[in-house]
């Protein structure tokens, strides 16, 4: 009996020092460390992938107006830099003075294609140049000329949305409306009518586009414009540009990065 109480004491033994070796074998192969970097690997990848933005248009695009030189557009990346937490790169393409025309011929350009190709927002003002051209009223003007020029308009909007989306079919643009700088004037409420037509054949056109929005601003200015328009009387100051980053970037979701 006691021989065979001696030999069950010493297997058990070893079977215990036998299970411990091969636990202190597998963590040691094993470590938490290791097993959490092969399972979010592809999670840290798209973490840390940069989030690019494209603005193209005109002066407000710029922040033409704004005394801190962000605009709309500086103040969106802003925003979206806090809520992603990820590096956010931004192409300005924006230019002063700049019409429909101009930037059609501006997207056919290989270099803003490339840009173009690489981003995953593109934000767009445009049109209002060619709507209050020298900053008249629009009852300076012959309204069978504004009629030609809102056919021009179009035209031109369809001919950039096709060619940023031969660069890119995947980013979502963002195009922003008109707002009536003159609304307070004597005939404010004739040319508010124009604005809000433009406005919605541009709305019209974009529609034809996938993953196209088209971001409305007239009403941010229509109750108290000149508290939001800079000394020119034309231009957003730095609160008008704050209304219109305020309606444009919570449309920028988490989703459109990860494409």
């Amino acid at each position: 009996m006691k021989i065979v109480t001696i030999l069950s004491i010493l297997f058990g033994v070893l079977w215990l020092f036998g299970f411990g070796w091969a636990v202190q074998d597998y963590y040691g192969d094993h470590s938490e460390g290791e097993i959490e970097n092969k399972d979010t690997s592809h999670v840290q990848e798209m973490d840390n992938r940069e989030f690019t933005i494209v603005a193209l248009g005109d002066s407000l695009t710029r922040g033409t107006g704004d005394e801190t030189g962000k605009g709309y557009v500086g103040l969106v990346t802003e925003d979206i830099q806090d809520r992603f937490e990820n590096e956010v790169t931004l192409q300005n393409l924006g230019i002063n003075g700049q019409t429909s025309g101009e930037l059609r011929e501006q997207v056919k350009q290989s270099e803003v294609q490339r840009q173009l190709a690489a981003s995953d927002t593109i934000l767009i003002t445009i049109g209002g140049n060619d709507l209050f051209q020298g900053g008249q009223t629009l009852m300076d003007r012959n309204p069978n000329e504004i009629g030609k020029y809102q056919s021009e308009y179009v035209r031109n909007l369809h001919s950039i949305f096709t060619d940023i989306r031969k660069a890119n079919s995947e980013a979502t643009i963002f195009y922003l409306g008109l707002y009536n700088p003159f609304i307070e004037l004597e005939d404010g409420s004739e040319t508010s009518k124009v604005v809000r037509e433009w406005n919605y054949q541009g709305e019209a056109a974009s529609s034809s586009f996938p993953k196209t929005v088209f971001v409305p601003t007239f009403d941010l200015f229509q109750l108290s414009v000149n508290d939001y328009l800079y000394t020119d009387k034309f231009h957003p100051n730095q609160e008008g540009y704050r209304l219109i980053s305020e309606r444009v970037a919570p449309l920028i979701k988490w989703e459109e990065k990860q494409q």
